[in-house]
């Protein structure tokens, strides 16, 4: 039996901007490919995984990209951006901290995360499993 695959990528430019578009686009794409119950994780992960690429990835004049697909049981966003000397970790935040919880969130709601590198820059991606267990195994 074939696995139907849906796939979507778009190019966002590395302004504040991109990130409410890219959160409504992928929260879209989960309820328009028939997992409603994912649209609002899918949307926090687009926009923590494009947020932290705008802030620590971006070049001015290079667009990011999101990508969403999905296959099978999994949904996976990806994003990319040209810098690919930064690798994405989780920090140690206090209650004080005003930034920083960003890959803990992705942690929490994801089935798996990771980043991976390109020839230029970096791809940072995050799977849900639909119908599945949440948070990492």
């Amino acid at each position: 039996m074939d696995v139907l695959t849906r796939q979507d990528v778009r190019n966002y430019p590395p302004r504040q901007d991109s990130v409410p578009r890219a959160r409504r686009h992928s929260a879209w794409l989960a309820v328009a490919w028939g997992q409603p119950e994912l649209a609002s994780d899918v949307a926090l992960l687009t926009s923590e995984l494009l947020t932290n690429a705008l802030l620590h990835g971006s070049l001015w004049d290079r667009y990011l990209r999101v990508a969403v697909q999905l296959t099978g049981a999994v949904l996976r966003i990806e994003v990319t951006d040209p810098k690919g000397e930064r690798r994405p970790e989780p920090r140690a935040v206090s209650d004080d901290d005003q930034f920083g919880r960003g890959l803990h969130i992705v942690s929490a709601l994801s089935e798996r995360w990771g980043s991976c590198d390109r020839v230029v820059g970096k791809t940072v991606w995050a799977e849900l499993a639909h119908g599945g267990h949440r948070g990492p195994r």
